[in-house]
């Protein structure tokens, strides 16, 4: 595909939704609607067999959902992959993790969306207080056992990509 122009149609502190001109390869001229986001990171708290996951209103799908911490930074900012996993993990959990490791990059729905994401390990984790950003006040979390994290996923009531992606990452490391 080739791109002919493109506009801008929405933008706010966290994404920008623009429409691009096209040519296909058969040379049809077409319009191909694109979301910006900055780019993410996933983090996975554990602690032995244990995973600590956070539930929050997911306002397009009407419903809470439990998720592993994740986020971006504001203003479609850029930053340090590493350093906004730490902070994502202390804003929503209130861990402090002592160790990261990388396990690996997705993307979140490469269809619609420009939005890169980096799947971290969280260990040697360490309890405090969440710090928790006005949007996220109602925002909970939990440790779950590797059985119950997994009959959560089997039964649906774990149903994102990202979460569902980075687990799967996980297990791809521990069998490594």
């Amino acid at each position: 595909m080739e791109t002919l122009g493109s506009q801008t149609v929405y933008r706010n502190r966290w994404m920008e939704v623009r429409e691009d001109t096209i040519r296909r390869s058969d040379g049809t001229v077409d319009i191909y609607g694109v979301i910006d986001r900055p780019d993410f990171v996933m983090v996975v708290p554990q602690h032995g067999d244990r995973f600590h996951l956070v539930e929050q209103f997911r306002y397009p799908l009407g419903r809470r959902c439990w998720e592993f911490p994740a986020g971006t930074l504001p203003d479609l900012a850029v930053g340090d992959p590493e350093d906004l996993a730490h902070r994502e993990l202390r804003e929503e959990t209130g861990l402090r993790a002592g160790r990261l490791t990388y396990l690996g990059p997705i993307d979140a729905a490469p269809g619609t969306l420009r939005q890169h994401g980096r799947v971290y390990l969280a260990t040697e984790l360490t309890p405090g207080e969440p710090e928790r950003e006005p949007e996220e006040q109602d925002m909970c979390s939990e440790w779950f056992d590797r059985t119950r994290l997994e009959a959560m996923i089997r039964s649906g009531e774990i149903t994102d990509t990202g979460t569902l992606a980075a687990y799967s990452l996980l297990l791809l490391r521990d069998r490594a």
